[in-house]
């Protein structure tokens, strides 16, 4: 077979190869975001969102509040339901892809008052490869302490999660997410609240899953560290401002047209931007 000869055998039935190459490329795409519009009775809450998030990359989602940062990955995960548009995972609906996404919501959102040790909360990440109602093996727990053991925190394994602080409680959430062995990871401001340790430790995980080929999308808030921290952003305000390599999107005027110019730390981040990095 030369090299222009298609093996029409590897392409499956009823599907033209050209088609079959589109199907390709798209199950490497991690998440497609296609004309996503959310409503909240019947009031738009984000407008024909469009986005392509590229494989083994840290993606900051960035916007002011009530932009719908939030809604925008609720709205993916199917947590909320879209007016409008579609969302593909790794070229397929997120509900056959579930096993190949990770997700750590906001700290706010959760009760932290369930009584459960941090590793029962981490071992709850392997119930979809346990299976409902089977109990916990020896061996899912060696994994969960390993887990725990990647964010410091397995000293803390027997200890009831409403006795941490906030930035442990977070370690225990990230720790859950690993175990699940994920391609692509969500995270609702991992950052919000922890100390600077807990803060390094979660940015040396995610760079780990860079290197590891996975992709991170993280609701991010502090802007003096997008630069630092992220290879991507989107700039949210409803509708998708801008979104591409940080170094080309985060710029002072996307910045102005994402925030109305009524952020105060502009002119300071503008000033910080304008220096020269060292790489």
């Amino acid at each position: 077979m030369t090299n222009s000869t298609i093996d029409h055998e590897a392409v499956p039935s009823g599907i033209e190869p050209s088609a079959s190459s589109v199907l390709n490329a798209a199950s490497m795409v991690p998440l497609s975001i296609e004309d996503v519009t959310v409503a909240y009775h019947r009031r738009p809450v984000l407008w024909n969102i469009d986005y392509q998030a590229p494989r083994g990359k840290l993606v900051a989602i960035v916007g002011p509040n009530g932009s719908g940062k939030t809604t925008l990955i609720k709205s993916i995960l199917d947590l909320i339901p879209r007016a409008a548009g579609r969302v593909l995972i790794f070229g397929q609906e997120y509900k056959t892809q579930r096993h190949r996404v990770g997700y750590v919501p906001q700290r706010t959102s959760v009760d932290w008052d369930f009584p459960v040790s941090a590793l029962d909360v981490v071992a709850m990440g392997l119930y979809r490869k346990i299976g409902w109602f089977k109990p916990v093996t020896h061996a899912h727990r060696e994994t969960a302490k390993q887990a725990l053991d990647r964010v410091g925190m397995l000293d803390f394994a027997s200890r009831q999660i409403s006795q941490l602080s906030g930035g442990q409680q977070q370690r225990v959430f990230l720790a859950r997410a690993l175990v699940q062995n994920a391609d692509l990871y969500f995270m609702d401001e991992p950052f919000a609240g922890v100390d600077a340790a807990t803060e390094r430790a979660i940015v040396d995980i995610l760079r780990s899953l860079r290197e590891s080929g996975k992709t991170v999308i993280v609701v991010h808030h502090d802007l003096q560290t997008v630069h630092e921290y992220f290879d991507e952003v989107m700039l949210l305000n409803m509708r998708l401002i801008a979104a591409g390599p940080t170094s080309e999107v985060f710029t002072t005027e996307n910045l102005r047209k994402t925030y109305g110019g009524k952020l105060a730390l502009l002119d300071q981040l503008s000033e910080k931007m304008a220096r020269p990095r060292n790489n």
